[in-house]
């Protein structure tokens, strides 16, 4: 029996761990350079990867302890972490029908390119990267689109598409020195809606965390979410809603989702549990300024009718989902594991049925399946 144990479950959120030469096979000559991630995988993970590799020699020991990977070794030390026939094994335990793929590492290249060839160079070594992770068809690759320039971004995504990616990544922040919303990027949207290629916000680079001035509290800094020192602190968790808010807010006040209606995307690994009251505040807002703002008077939905149509929330797992659905409704929330970094815990199956005692099965099978059927376009 599977992890799922029989139910339909489409995972929204899970990774790739990426190996110090994990792009490279995948850039162009004269960027080989500078997709390398040696210098930005730490020299420990060299000897996760030996001892995990060691570990698979031992045919019993491993599959005992493969049996539930969820609640087995996390990181490059998972099943299936950085091998694509060991994810396939591990998809078989998990029972996934289908698994959004992330990168962890793998996009470092693009936020520090030099310059823009650079950037999208990278961006095109990660898109074949991780396609070529994903030829299991039960994992769907998501490819990243810098957009920092219009015509840029709309070829990478043709390409991104074409080579096998299933949806797109976009930082939660500007485009260049423009909001996503303009009408530059019309050709970009219209041919995500047209695809039925769903865009994604992903925690992240882009993702706002607590001003570096802040720090600065007469005290020493304290371990992050893992004890170590890379990762989030109590002050960044509390604000990682805040870009995704600010880019949803503009593709709806600039007509994003009006001009383009069968448009889909996804908030994931961003926490859910404040949708509710973002969709209330947007309509207040919307009531508010409508009488005497001519843009908000253009849109034929409400802000809150456009985000219910076109976008999907993943909570974390320590979340009351029972409580957001019966707040905000069962057409906005989706499962997601995080495998195989340990934020997603060891049993998120169970922390999420938790909270849902009261839920029928029709809500629940939205959450665990349907959703995100139609935010992928295969509804």
């Amino acid at each position: 029996m599977s992890y799922v144990n029989g139910r339909v479950v489409h995972d929204a959120d899970s990774h790739v761990m990426e190996t110090p030469d994990w792009l490279m096979p995948f850039a162009v000559t004269e960027h080989v350079d500078d997709v390398r991630l040696s210098s930005r995988i730490s020299a420990g993970i060299e000897k996760l990867l030996a001892a995990a590799k060691q570990a698979r020699t031992d045919t019993d020991a491993f599959s005992k302890a493969t049996e539930n990977p969820i609640a087995g070794p996390k990181g490059w030390s998972a099943l299936g972490a950085s091998d694509r026939d060991e994810r396939a094994q591990a998809l078989d335990r998990l029972g996934f029908s289908r698994q959004l793929v992330f990168p962890t590492a793998g996009l470092a290249p693009v936020h520090v390119a030099k310059d823009l060839e650079s950037r999208y160079a990278a961006s095109r070594a990660y898109n074949r990267a991780i396609a070529a992770f994903c030829v299991d068809p039960r994992l769907i690759a998501v490819g990243h689109v810098p957009l920092d320039d219009a015509e840029q971004a709309l070829e990478e995504t043709k390409r991104a598409i074409d080579g096998g990616c299933g949806a797109i990544l976009i930082l939660s922040g500007p485009a260049g020195d423009r909001s996503p919303g303009h009408p530059d990027f019309d050709p970009f949207w219209g041919y995500l809606s047209d695809r039925r290629i769903p865009f994604m916000l992903h925690i992240g680079k882009g993702t706002m965390t607590q001003p570096e001035a802040f720090h600065n509290n007469g005290r020493k800094r304290a371990p992050d979410l893992h004890g170590g020192g890379e990762n989030l602190r109590f002050c960044d968790y509390v604000m990682l809603w805040y870009a995704p808010q600010v880019l949803l807010t503009a593709l709806v006040y600039d007509g994003v989702f009006e001009r383009f209606p069968k448009l889909r995307g996804g908030v994931i690994e961003s926490g859910a549990g404040w949708v509710p009251d973002f969709l209330r505040q947007l309509d207040l807002a919307y009531v508010s300024f409508s009488k005497h703002d001519p843009y908000l008077r253009e849109l034929s939905l409400t802000p809150s009718q456009y985000l219910r149509r076109a976008v999907k929330f993943t909570p974390f797992p320590r979340e009351d989902v029972g409580r957001m659905i019966q707040d905000a409704g069962s057409e906005l929330f989706l499962f997601s594991s995080d495998y195989p970094h340990p934020e997603g815990t060891t049993d998120p199956l169970e922390r999420f049925e938790r909270t849902m005692p009261d839920l029928d099965e029709a809500a629940k099978d939205k959450f665990y399946r349907s959703n995100f059927e139609v935010m992928m376009g295969l509804a």
